[in-house]
């Protein structure tokens, strides 16, 4: 069962407030969903950790589960929601830009493509079937179509053939499907960074109703930030409205406030827990590097004005030493700081949305967050 609705347009802005309702729940958009590529968030965050920040969606990855445990294991084990202790909604991708991007080598035809594995060496073959197969036997509530997506230097001829490719593999996605009315389908745009191509491949891709909603691909793969937003602009405002629209691998905070602008309704990626990882913290006015000095002495929390369990209990100070002692449990509790944030900046937005003032708000909270911009994009 899936059911996206509609709650409420910004009626200055275009900007959306949605509820998807899956059997594992309701949740309600804009979204943001924290990465769990390998059916675990890196950082040591455990599902009770998640469940306590208040996430609903979390991603998990079909390339890397169909090598490693393998989707038989994961089927076995009573689906992916059983087997990682999950109860609430998962969204697996089809494993696609994996395969062009960690492969070690891949040979892409009209059918599919046959690549390397980067764990072993081993060949495998992935297709439309393949994919829908793999994802039905891990058991989400969204799984996407298996597409191709250029790079962003690619030449125009590329990019039109990823477009006809990832248009027919949508429609045998569709034609394999065996648990319709248990996992949703999103399709997926492709494009490039040309309006003119965007247009025309999301006519061809939305004009399939069966998907229960729609992503735009292919950015945030290494275009400049005001190209991946102007495309995004011009693409969500093509997509139908009753249909959820999710922009993969996005992105900043910066990303996430101007594209809900746009009228997306989901997002992921990895950059809050592998900012974490590396020390680098989201706060209401910016970024902070925890391992400065001076954060030594400093008692306060890592954002005065966040509530998440870890801005409750430790300071700064505290944290700081156990990133510079190397102890694991500063990842952890780095990480989930940092998805907190996230996912409390989308319910700040989605309370704009709903009082009719998302451009003020954005406006606001983007001049808070000039002083020290992060780096656009954030491919997964």
């Amino acid at each position: 069962m899936y059911r996206f609705s509609l709650d409420h347009v910004c009626a200055r802005s275009g900007a959306r407030a949605g509820t998807i309702t899956t059997t594992h729940g309701e949740v309600q958009t804009p979204l943001f969903m924290p990465v769990g590529t390998q059916a675990a968030i890196k950082g040591g965050v455990q599902p009770r950790d998640l469940r306590e920040i208040g996430a609903g969606f979390v991603l998990a990855n079909t390339y890397h589960l169909m090598l490693r445990p393998g989707s038989a294991r994961i089927r076995d084990a009573g689906g992916l929601h059983r087997f990682m202790a999950w109860d609430r909604q998962i969204l697996t991708d089809s494993g696609g830009f994996q395969v062009y991007s960690l492969a070690r080598i891949n040979r892409i035809d009209d059918d599919g493509v046959v690549f390397q594995s980067h764990i072993d060496g081993a060949r495998h073959r992935l297709d439309a079937e393949r994919a829908v197969a793999l994802q039905e036997d891990f058991g989400p509530d969204v799984m996407m179509a298996f597409d191709e997506c250029p790079a962003a230097v690619a030449d125009g001829a590329t990019i039109e053939q990823a477009m006809r490719r990832t248009t027919a593999w949508l429609d045998r996605c569709l034609a394999a499907r065996r648990r319709s009315d248990e996992v949703a389908l999103y399709g997926i745009v492709q494009g490039g960074v040309d309006a003119a191509l965007r247009s025309r491949h999301v006519e061809e891709i939305c004009a399939r109703g069966s998907c229960e909603g729609f992503a735009i691909g292919g950015l945030s793969v290494g275009e400049a930030p005001a190209q991946m937003h102007a495309i995004c602009a011009h693409t969500a405002a093509q997509m139908p409205r009753e249909k959820a629209r999710y922009l993969m691998g996005v992105g900043t905070p910066e990303d996430l406030i101007r594209c809900i602008g746009f009228g997306i309704d989901q997002f992921d990626c990895v950059m809050p827990s592998r900012n974490a990882r590396h020390g680098h913290i989201f706060t209401r006015d910016g970024k902070l590097a925890i391992k400065n000095s001076r954060h030594t002495d400093d008692d306060r929390p890592l954002d005065p004005d966040c509530a998440c369990p870890v801005c409750r209990q430790f300071s700064r100070s505290y944290l700081r030493h156990l990133f510079v002692a190397r102890e694991a449990l500063a990842a952890t509790l780095l990480t989930m700081h940092n998805l907190a944030w996230y996912l409390e900046l989308s319910r700040q937005a989605r309370a704009a949305i709903l009082a009719d003032r998302y451009d003020i708000w954005a406006t606001e909270t983007l001049s808070r967050l000039a002083s020290e911009r992060w780096a656009s994009g954030c491919a997964k």
